[in-house]
């Protein structure tokens, strides 16, 4: 090392290089040769080589304290700040007393935005700091103060604060004072800082008995505690309003020249929030001598100190004076003036402080809903609207999640707003605009899209199906789902999961009640993709029940065939399903359904509601021995089923009826057979009459049908539950048969009275 140090010195850089690596190959864990190359390279101006080589030195002998700091500023050279503070960190392990070490290290945890660890910093060195070093440890807790109030740890502040006070009682300043009763009154310990006011500046508190005649003098802390509390008690318990009565004791106040109108200020905070009014007008005197322009925000202090103790007469020319300022003039002091103007029942006053704050803050929610609720209540519901209009473009909804949790909660009460005042196509407008916000992924990928228009006379918000080229393309679907993300953890916290689903279905039935069931059904549509409803298996089935209900309204049957499809799949013994099922089958004059009741009945082949339905597929379809074979099948099953004699006898009456068939004869005898079998079955009434001649007539037995016709005519219709008489009634139906009868006898007159007596409405 002594040979490579003199080549050092020489100028022989190379070989002294060599010589020290040489020297780290036999001995890696000696420290010397990196020192020495660290120089070298710092001599050559490689600062980074040399930082390097540096910090391997510093490891290999790691109490050298100042070469810990030589590399932590090396370091910030190279703005490494944090390669800096660990260099400072391990020449404290070495040295934990260094108060410059624990300053460097603090600042750049300052730097690096490490609040927590660089006040830790400083609480050391307070620690650290001599008794006779006073003023610097009054500035340091200052600084620390001000730096835990910002990051709003106001307990650790004061904890800072009262150690300085401990301490330093004769070092302390107006400004530390200042500072102390700021954080006492922001953690509401007004006790507290009237102490440190009255302790600190020279005011004086006397309160006076007037029984007693006796003066005394409380300043803060000096004053027993015992005393103070039974002060502050009296004072609660009498208030000034009743200075009449003789226990009441007087309270007045004195203040030194000298003190800062802000610490005066404070004092009348804290005499507020404790009760103690008395000493209050001379001190609001000397406040109001001040221009508001200059010292408006001691104003609002003392303004928001009566707004939270309930004394509005007290509070409202402070705020009066500040709205009247040029300075002052701001959305926040018009939104304290209006509040005390509602509290002191000035409402037509409020509403117009409220409109101001709105002007100055559009963005502010509970001004907005504040000034909507006063005009309603002041009888102008259309200015209660105005004052609910959406503050956000769609644009900005969709990328900012705290816009759109802003947004919902004023469209919310606009909703219910507008529902109270009838206005039902505003409502819908609401309620499709916040579940857009909700479903915006879902709706994409049921191609549904939210469009406003003017077709109805007004412009309102309508639902449509738009086609898959118009959704937008991967990279916008992506960006938009991850903004979707954050919006719907936004818009979950402001409305549960029931919660949104009870606002769907009160836009599915508010879209019913104004027969717009297509809208309806789209809704459902977007409704279904969105994996929180369809996850729910109760929800996702009430989905499908109102999907199915809205298609069936609309009148699009071949939708709402593929919802009850899937529904008999999962219900096959259900009846109230399969009569939805022919309403829907026998509406959309559509055969898809007969493939799906044969494939059904293989996989249930003992349904008897499939069998039935089977029969009556292939029956219209002319497969009548098909037909028979499913209604034989019925037939066995439930032989007392009038419905079944009655479709096996019209069977047999087809297939007789058809041009080549073999033993016409003995198919008309089975027929009429199994009809007398339902007419038994059945009992006399009209329906029972009417069949049996309609077979008749269909075979051109026409005497025997005028028979049956006119025993038909005899009966009244049957009477049943939930079904009007008029529907049940066949008596037009079977004198139009009649006449057509009458008519290709040549009987005309007997056709024209058939049709005269029943059929005329």
């Amino acid at each position: 090392m002594g040979e490579a140090n003199i080549r050092f010195a020489r100028g022989e850089r190379e070989e002294a290089i060599l010589m020290c690596m040489e020297i780290i190959r036999q001995a890696p864990l000696a420290h010397e040769p990196f020192s020495t190359l660290a120089m070298i390279y710092e001599d050559q101006g490689d600062m980074e080589k040399s930082l390097q080589f540096g910090l391997i030195a510093a490891h290999l002998n790691p109490s050298n304290t100042e070469e810990w700091v030589r590399l932590a500023e090396m370091s910030l050279e190279q703005d490494n700040i944090k390669q800096a503070v660990f260099c400072y960190t391990k020449a404290l392990k070495y040295d934990p007393t260094n108060v410059r070490f624990l300053w460097e290290r603090s600042s750049l945890y300052e730097q690096l935005g490490e609040q927590k660890m660089a006040m830790d910093g400083y609480r050391r060195i307070l620690n650290l700091l001599a008794p006779s070093d006073g003023e610097r440890f009054m500035q340091l807790a200052r600084d620390m103060a001000k730096s835990y109030y910002e990051a709003n740890d106001v307990t650790s502040a004061i904890e800072i604060v009262e150690e300085a006070f401990t301490k330093h009682q004769s070092l302390v300043s107006m400004e530390d004072v200042n500072i102390a009763a700021e954080l006492y009154i922001s953690s509401k310990q007004y006790d507290k800082a009237l102490a440190v006011i009255t302790d600190f500046t020279g005011i004086v508190l006397e309160k006076k008995t007037p029984e007693k005649s006796a003066t005394e003098e409380k300043k803060g802390a000096a004053v027993e505690t015992q005393e103070s509390q039974e002060a502050v008690t009296d004072n609660q318990s009498h208030p000034v309003a009743e200075s009449s009565a003789p226990t009441v004791e007087k309270v007045s106040c004195c203040i030194p020249e000298g003190v800062p109108i802000d610490i005066t200020v404070k004092l009348m905070v804290c005499l507020i929030h404790l009760n103690i009014l008395e000493p209050l007008s001379p001190l609001l005197t000397t406040l109001v001598e001040q221009n508001p322009e200059d010292m408006g925000d001691l104003y609002l202090d003392v303004a928001e100190a009566f707004l939270d103790v309930g004394e509005y007469n007290s509070a409202l020319p402070l705020l009066s004076s500040l709205v009247c300022s040029e300075r002052y003039n701001l959305a926040v002091v018009w939104l304290r003036h209006a509040e005390c103007l509602k509290a002191l029942g000035h409402m037509e006053r409020a509403a117009e402080s409220y409109a101001k704050v709105v002007d100055l803050a559009p963005l502010h929610l509970d001004a907005r809903i504040s000034l909507s609720t006063l005009q309603q209540q002041l009888g102008r519901p259309e200015k209660a609207l105005e004052a609910l209009e959406p503050m956000y473009d769609p644009d900005t909804l969709a990328q900012d999640a705290n816009a759109a949790q802003q947004e919902l909660k004023l469209l919310l009460h606009r909703s219910t707003l507008l529902y109270s005042q009838g206005k039902m196509y505003g409502y819908i407008d609401t309620l499709l605009t916040m579940l857009a916000m909700l479903l915006k992924v879902a709706m994409s990928r049921a191609q549904v899209c939210l469009i406003s228009s003017s077709k109805s006379g007004e412009r309102h918000l309508y639902l449509i199906k738009v086609s898959r080229d118009k959704i937008s393309d991967n990279d916008d679907q992506e960006t938009a789902n991850c903004d979707a993300k954050a919006i719907f953890a936004v818009l979950t916290s402001v409305l549960t999961k029931d919660d949104w689903w009870n606002l769907l279905l009160k836009a599915i039935y508010a879209l019913c009640d104004l027969s717009r069931y297509k809208e309806a059904e789209l809704l459902v549509d977007s409704s279904l993709e969105y994996y929180s409803f369809y996850e729910d298996r109760q929800k996702r089935k009430e989905l499908e029940y109102f999907g199915l209900s809205a298609a069936i309204l609309d009148k699009n049957f071949r939708k709402a065939y593929n919802y009850i499809r899937i529904m008999v799949m999962e219900n096959v013994n259900k009846p109230q399903l399969w009569n939805i099922f022919n309403q829907v089958t026998m509406q959309s004059q559509d055969v898809r359904h007969h493939r799906f009741c044969l494939r059904l009945m293989l996989k249930n082949p003992d349904n008897h509601v499939l069998c039935v339905l089977n029969g009556h597929n292939a029956f219209v379809s002319g497969s009548f021995k098909h037909a028979l074979g499913q209604y034989v099948q019925a037939f066995r099953a439930n032989p007392d089923e009038p419905l079944y004699s009655l479709c096996i006898g019209l069977t047999f009456i087809h297939m007789a009826s058809q041009k080549y068939v073999l033993k016409r004869h003995a198919l008309l005898v089975q027929g009429f057979s199994f009809l007398h079998r339902y007419l038994d079955l059945r009992g006399p009434c009209q329906e029972s009459f009417y069949n049996l001649g309609r077979g008749l007539h269909q075979l051109g037995l026409l005497h025997l049908a005028i028979h049956y016709y006119q025993r038909a005519l005899e009966l009244p219709p049957l009477t049943l539950e939930g079904i009007e008489t008029d529907q049940t009634d066949l008596r037009r139906d079977t004198a139009f048969n009649l006449s057509l009868i009458y008519q290709s006898s040549g009987n005309t007159r007997m056709a024209q009275k058939m049709l005269y007596t029943y059929a005329v409405v």
